[in-house]
């Protein structure tokens, strides 16, 4: 009974650590991918046009920065609607996204 039993551990084990080797293998690729990704729009949109890349890098920062101030004040009564939703939403995946790359990206050979 006892072989059974450490044999069965050692294949849960071996099941875990493979799983979470192919899950890191795979958020790494996407990471990546994502920030080559966003490093080919930011050079594509430079070569059509910076003065455009510089306008829209600037709304962008408005938008972001009009989400942050929603999430972080002091919650209004009722809830948050249209352009506050909006930004808010906004906000928070660009958020997730800082941190994924922040984290993944960064481990990768592709910097």
């Amino acid at each position: 009974m006892g072989v059974r039993r450490a044999v069965k551990g050692v294949g849960e084990f071996l099941i875990e650590a493979v799983g979470e080797t192919v899950g890191e293998a795979i958020l790494n690729l996407l990471a990546c991918a994502l920030l080559g990704g966003l490093v080919l729009i930011a050079y594509a949109s430079w070569s059509f046009s910076p003065r455009l890349t510089i306008a829209g890098a600037g709304l962008l920062s408005l938008f972001l920065a009009h989400g942050a101030w929603q999430t972080f004040r002091s919650p209004a009564k009722g809830r948050r609607r249209g352009l506050a939703a909006l930004t808010t939403a906004g906000f928070a995946l660009a958020a997730g996204t800082a941190v994924f790359l922040l984290f993944y990206a960064t481990g990768c050979d592709c910097l």
